[in-house]
This record gives structure tokens, C-alpha cells and sequence, in this order.
């Protein structure tokens, strides 16, 4: 008897523990679907049935008269942003209430590898963003492109060895052209991921992206019972030790001197280390004026941005520049466009993929966007309430401090409100003219404000390179396993990829 009643008592007790926060949302008079127990409406997820973004899109399109939903992750309340003038606010107008990610949970304990630009918070984030920005200037970008062009014209190379076959999947070549451009151009390392599709360097990116059970697992359990778990590493370790390792390698390979690359090595190096010093984004001092902070930029914390660049680096452009193939496979007629506007541009440059003719790409780059308009390679921005309390005046609802808001900009963007047949690829919504009249903030792929992609520019150019590339000599055509609407993959965490890829067939152009 003494057994049951401790069972039915701890039942009781756990209950009451799993949904001790479901009132939240219900008492600020904000729609949402019922939570269950510790998963909150989040189970799809735990169980990779779904992905962030695929949730997100989900709970966008079923409440369609709403500008907010109410959402459980775990027991964590989170709210959902369907009104573009409260992105804006939340993005830009009050971004001082709302300058973290808040992918972490915890503001003491911080895994190594995640100080970096995207995943830092406070005043790390506004000390490392101040120090790496001009590191990202176009003077730099510039200085950059000799690596992109070579890399470029190796693509070229690779793809000949693949138009023999009935298929190959484009987001496998992208991903091994970004990879090897990471390499050369972030790393001054060759590591050959163009030729070598099972490259040591490829598997690490893969391996960054890739959700294996224990960082499922793990990941849940740190959403569940966030101190509990504190201390346990979203990222397996061997990430932070193959990135530690690489970094040490490349560092003493140049006796930690600029080798003259104007690779992201010689950007690090180039920055001093020592104490980074700015004005503080959390502290006030008695007047209101921010305080003065200060951060050491130890060895650890520039791996970290390296860890960054390389991540985002490859899999957001792979992602991008493969769909675009993948669009003007179906699409005949814009790759038509699109190979006649490279043909006649490059013949201005001796028929080299330079800075300067990827900038005259203008078709290509409408093509480019709107790709990104229907799937953008991060599908959702992520921001943490970082004051105590805080009201949305256009609902009039007050949220908590870390309370997190998300911004899906995938649903957002692929909204017929907003996008006439969202469905259609269209370039000519990106026409001069007719992209000004894009309403604000329902556009967002390189996100908004003061924490939009820091290498958005670069990313765009590296991926317009490899695309000129491929379509200059090269067309794609759907294979016969082709997907027209190809299926998101449910495992996909920050940056989206596909179940199965992206098969295309590569033929040679015969101009």
C-alpha cells in the first residue's frame, strides 16, 4: 500500500513538475495548441519527426488570423511572430530588448565552441561582433575572391566527371565546393573535398550538422531540465576537439604570422588578441549610459569563431546555391536567361569568374533570391526577451525576461499574403521595381538588424560563383528521381537540408 501511494504521490508530483508552466500563454490571452507533460508542443521534434522550422511553419499556417501564437518548447514558453511589423520591432526597433538568440540556455555555463557570433548573447556577442565585422568589409571580400574563383573553376572540373551519370545530388556537389572554398579560403588548407566526396574535412561538416541520438537525447534533456543538465555539451566533443586541433595545426603552420592568403587565418591573426573593449549592451551605470566592459580574446574564443565560419559557411551556401540549381532545373526557361546573362558577362571577363562580373549578374542574383524566398537555408530567427518584463504594443500582451520569440521566415516568406503564387518560382519578383514593393521584414534570409548574417555578402558571392560555374558549361535537368517539391529533413536543426538530397542531371552545354 505504502508503494502505490509513493508512486501515485510522485506521479502526482512530476505532473504537476511538467506542466507547472502551461498557464502562460492562456492567462495572456494568447492562442496555442495544448502542451503535453515536460514536451510542452514540442514532441516531434524530440522524436525527429520534424524539425524546428517544419513545427514553426505548421503552427503559422493553423492559426492564419493571428499576429502571435503560443508555443511550449518542453516546459519553456515560447512565442511565435506572425505580424511583420512586430518582427520589425523585436528585430530592429527594440532590438535592445531582444539582442540574444537565446539558444542557450544557461548565461554562466557556455560550451567553448558556441562563443561565437552566431550563438553568444550580451555583451560577448556585441564585443565579438565589433572586433570580426571588418573582417567581412568589401575590401576584404575582394581580397577574398581569387580563393572563390579557384574553387569555381575547379567546380567546373568535377562536374565533367558526373554528366555521365543518371543523377547526382546537386546539394552533394554544393556542399563539396563550399566545403573545399571553407578549406582553402577560411583555413589555407586543401582539403581536396572536390575530388575526394569522402574528405576528412567534408565529414566534419557533415558531422557539425548532422542530429545523431545522443545529441537528441541531449539536446532534450537540457530543454527539459535545463539546470539539471547544464553542464552537458549540445555539441559532441569530438567537434571541439578535431576544431581545436585544426586551428593549433594552421596557427603554427604560419609561426601565428600572416601568411598573405587574406584568408579568415590571416583576419584572426591580423586581430589582436588580448582584451576586447566596448560599451556594454547588458550594464548601465547610474546615469543610464552604457559601462565599459571587457573580454579577453583568448585562443579559445577565436576557434570558436572559426568554428562559426566554417559551420555556416558550407551549409547555408551549399543549401542556397543547390536550390537554386534545383529551381532552374524546373525552370527551364530562367536557366535559359540565366546562362545567356553569364555567357555574356563573362566574355567581358576572358571568361573568369571575378568579383566584378558576379556582380553584374543581376538575373542570376534575382534567381538566387528567390530560391531563398521558398527555401531559405535558415528558416527561422530566434531572439530572447532580455528585460523583465516587456509589452508588444500591438497586442498589448507582456512577456517575461527569457522568454523566447521566434520569427519564422520560411512560413513567412512562402505566405500568399505577402507573395503572390508563393509556390511558383518567380524571379522577376526581385526585378528592379518590383522588389522595392516587397512589404518590410517579410523578406528575411540573411535576417534583420543589428544581428542579421555578419557574411551574408560573402555567402551570397561564394554561392553565385558556383552556380555561374556550373550553368557557364554545364545543364541541369530534373533526373528521373527528381522531386519537384523536394521533402524537408525532419532532422534538421539551425540550417535546412532535404531527405535525399537534391538529384539533378548534369549534361554539357552545347552553345
Amino acid at each position: 500500500m505504502f508503494l502505490i501511494i509513493f508512486v501515485l504521490v510522485l506521479s502526482v508530483a512530476l505532473y504537476f513538475y511538467g506542466t507547472r508552466t502551461f498557464n502562460y500563454w492562456k492567462q495572456r490571452g494568447i492562442k496555442h495548441d495544448k502542451p503535453l507533460p515536460f514536451l510542452g508542443n514540442n514532441l516531434m521534434q524530440f522524436c525527429q519527426r520534424a524539425s524546428l522550422a517544419m513545427i514553426a511553419t505548421e503552427t503559422y499556417k493553423k492559426y492564419p488570423n493571428e499576429k502571435v501564437v503560443g508555443f511550449y518548447r518542453g516546459i519553456t514558453p515560447e512565442l511565435l511572430i506572425r505580424d511583420p511589423e512586430i518582427a520589425k520591432r523585436i528585430l530592429v526597433t527594440d532590438f535592445q530588448h531582444f539582442y540574444a538568440r537565446g539558444f542557450n540556455p544557461h548565461k554562466t555555463v557556455i560550451e567553448p565552441l558556441l562563443k561565437n557570433l552566431f550563438f553568444a548573447d550580451g555583451d560577448l556577442w556585441r564585443l565579438i561582433r565589433q572586433r570580426f565585422t571588418p573582417a567581412f568589409s568589401t575590401g576584404k571580400l575582394k581580397a577574398m575572391f581569387p580563393l572563390i574563383t579557384k574553387r569555381a573553376e575547379k567546380l567546373q572540373i568535377i562536374t565533367e566527371d558526373i554528366i555521365n551519370r543518371d543523377h547526382y545530388d546537386a546539394r552533394e556537389l554544393m556542399a563539396r565546393y563550399t566545403t573545399d572554398f571553407i578549406g582553402e579560403c577560411g583555413f589555407g588548407i586543401n582539403m581536396d573535398s572536390l575530388n575526394d566526396e569522402n574528405s576528412q574535412f567534408r565529414k566534419l561538416g557533415k558531422r557539425i550538422f548532422e542530429r545523431q541520438p545522443r545529441d537528441v537525447f541531449v539536446a532534450a534533456l537540457k530543454l527539459i531540465f535545463p539546470e539539471l543538465f547544464k553542464h552537458w555539451y549540445f555539441l559532441a566533443p569530438e567537434l571541439e576537439k578535431t576544431m581545436v586541433t585544426l586551428m593549433q595545426t594552421v596557427m603554427k603552420e604560419r609561426n601565428f604570422k600572416p601568411s598573405g592568403r587574406n584568408d579568415f587565418i590571416d583576419l584572426i591573426i591580423y586581430i589582436e588578441k588580448g582584451a576586447m573593449v566596448g560599451e556594454s549592451i547588458e550594464k548601465k551605470d547610474a546615469d543610464g549610459k552604457p559601462e565599459i566592459v571587457s573580454m579577453e580574446l583568448t585562443d579559445l574564443l577565436m576557434t570558436a569563431q572559426a568554428f562559426v565560419f566554417f559551420g555556416a559557411g558550407f551549409e547555408t551556401s551549399s543549401t542556397a546555391s543547390s536550390y537554386t540549381l534545383h529551381q532552374l532545373a524546373f525552370n527551364p526557361d530562367c536557366q535559359e536567361k540565366v546562362q545567356a546573362e553569364i555567357d555574356s558577362v563573362l566574355e567581358k571577363y576572358n571568361n573568369i569568374i571575378t568579383y566584378d562580373a558576379v556582380k553584374e549578374m543581376t538575373y542570376l542574383e534575382m534567381c538566387f533570391y528567390e530560391a531563398m524566398r521558398m527555401y531559405p537555408s535558415v528558416a527561422y530567427l530566434a531572439r530572447k526577451c532580455t528585460s523583465k518584463v516587456y509589452t508588444i504594443p500591438e497586442i498589448n500582451v507582456t512577456i517575461n525576461e527569457d522568454v523566447r520569440v521566434m520569427v519564422p521566415i520560411q512560413a513567412i516568406q512562402m505566405d500568399e499574403k505577402y507573395f503572390r503564387e508563393p509556390n511558383k518560382f518567380d524571379p522577376e519578383r526581385f526585378s528592379f521595381g518590383a522588389k522595392e514593393d516587397i512589404k518590410n521584414f517579410v523578406f528575411l534570409p540573411f535576417g534583420e538588424g543589428p544581428r542579421a548574417c555578419v557574411g551574408a555578402r560573402l555567402g551570397q558571392m561564394q554561392s553565385m560563383a558556383g552556380i555561374a560555374a556550373v550553368l557557364h558549361k554545364f545543364t541541369v535537368e530534373p533526373a528521373a528521381c527528381s522531386v519537384r517539391n523536394p521533402i524537408p529533413d525532419p532532422s534538421g536543426t539551425v540550417s535546412e537540408g532535404f531527405v535525399g538530397g537534391l538529384p539533378l542531371k548534369f549534361k554539357r552545354r552545347v552553345k
